[in-house]
């Protein structure tokens, strides 16, 4: 499986799972800069890499996505042997447009399907070696006439070929409808059920259902990989962790696909990640923004501990000195332990660079400050206390919702001293706009620190 990274690096992270249940990150097909270079002044923070499609195919995995930016976009194929990489560099495909896919005909054609701008949803052949667009991109099945037709895949399945597509925008009325075709060029017939999949109008707790793709296992059960949302709070419901994915079982009648409503898993033990900074490399899931973690994040300059310089950045730059994890659950405490050389250091969740929370050490204080829509408030500070500095981060449950994030220092016998909470509505995707989910990681502003570790503990 593999998911949008938009400006966040390394891009499009790879996961492998035996049991569909359990997934382990073993890579990125984007992990390097030889392969991207995301403009810190043409990218809004939700632009950049997204909707990757993966496909195996004459022994290679491929990987098609988008790079969106403010000036257009450009699509871009990447392929290996291994997932887990490493990936070749991109294949640039001269369509304009978003979401691309790629199928393969009994003839050896390659096709692109893609969302144009304006358009509707558009098809093309290429070379798949050197990306060459050999016909003029045509319109095709745009869907039931919903806006927004989009995330388009195509797929072989029996007698007929299959176009599925998104439509309905990607907000409440995110939705999944399918056709199908004597070829890819069709014509094609709409399902008489569609849209396939919406939770439109629902009260359920997976809200904007859509951006499918379909994919049968050994055993011939078919599954639909799809995003989705958890909405808390009241009257509102805001989303705070984006789009994520979700996978749902999937059956066939008379030649059409009856998908079941993707429903919330059992409840799970809490979810835990350490991070000494023992090792020589830092683990797959830590990202940067515009940049790669290793671009900014030294682990050699003192032994278990990692040590950022950011002697000329802070938070809004459009690449701070940040390295992060993304909040996974509804619910987490985040602790570290920091010694500040100089500037400040600590911990800040992050939605973008206009919008965040923080709890931050500087030379004569613990503080912690808001900034919400690029406006920033100091919202607690104490006295620092010697040495180093015991941080923690929270995201609790409030009947306000969706959540309340706590930030404060920790004394030595784990005694919380909270600086203060913020309504977390501030940094969900209804507030802020965008597709994003936060990310809580270390950040140094105008100056140097080290941090000995890194603990998440998410419910």
């Amino acid at each position: 499986m593999a998911t949008s990274t938009f400006t966040w690096l390394p891009g499009v992270p790879i996961f492998r799972s035996t049991d569909r249940e359990n997934w382990t990150p073993i890579g990125h097909a984007l992990h390097g800069p030889s392969q991207i270079d995301l403009d810190g002044t043409d990218m809004w923070a939700s632009f950049g890499i997204f909707a990757p499609t993966l496909r195996h195919h004459g022994g290679r995995f491929w990987m098609i996505t988008t790079c969106f930016g403010i000036q257009g976009s450009h699509n871009f194929l990447v392929t290996a042997e291994d997932p887990a990489g490493p990936w070749s560099d991109p294949v640039t495909i001269a369509i304009d447009g978003i979401d691309p896919d790629i199928a393969w005909d009994d003839d050896g054609n390659c096709w692109v399907h893609y969302s144009g701008v304006g358009t509707g949803t558009m098809r093309c052949r290429i070379d798949d070696t050197t990306g060459e667009v050999f016909d003029e991109p045509t319109p095709t099945w745009s869907g039931t006439g919903l806006q927004h037709p989009e995330a388009p895949h195509l797929y072989r399945i029996g007698e007929w070929w299959y176009l599925m597509i998104a439509e309905g925008g990607t907000g409440s009325g995110h939705c999944v409808s399918i056709a199908r075709g004597p070829s890819p060029e069709g014509p094609w017939e709409s399902c008489p059920a569609n849209p396939i999949l919406s939770h439109r109008s629902l009260s359920h707790p997976i809200q904007n259902t859509g951006h499918g793709d379909l994919v049968e296992d050994s055993s011939g059960q078919w599954w639909m990989a799809l995003l989705g949302v958890r909405s808390k709070g009241a009257p509102a419901g805001f989303h705070v962790l984006g789009r994520e994915s979700f996978l749902t079982r999937v059956e066939w009648d008379d030649g059409w696909p009856i998908v079941e409503s993707p429903e919330l898993g059992g409840e799970s033990s809490p979810a835990e990640f350490v991070d000494e900074f023992s090792d020589a490399v830092l683990d797959l899931g830590w990202i940067s923004r515009r940049q790669f973690p290793s671009d900014v994040a030294d682990l050699a300059a003192r032994p278990g501990a990692l040590t950022l310089r950011g002697v000329d950045r802070d938070l809004r730059s459009p690449r701070p000195t940040f390295v992060g994890r993304r909040q996974q659950q509804q619910f987490c405490q985040v602790d570290t332990e920091v010694d500040v050389v100089s500037g400040e250091a600590g911990l800040a969740v992050v939605y973008d660079e206009h919008s965040h929370y923080r709890v931050g050490v500087d030379a004569d204080s613990v503080f912690a400050t808001a900034l919400i829509g690029g406006m920033e408030q100091e919202i607690g500070r104490r006295p620092r206390p010697a040495g180093k500095v015991k941080l923690r981060l929270q995201v609790v449950e409030d009947m306000a919702g969706p959540d309340r994030v706590e930030l404060g220092l920790v004394n030595d016998a784990d005694e919380f001293a909270q600086l203060a909470a913020i309504n977390g509505r501030y940094l969900s995707t209804e507030v802020v706009g965008g597709f994003l989910g936060r990310v809580i990681g270390l950040y140094a502003a105008g100056g140097e620190a080290s941090f000995d570790y890194f603990r998440y503990v998410g419910e």
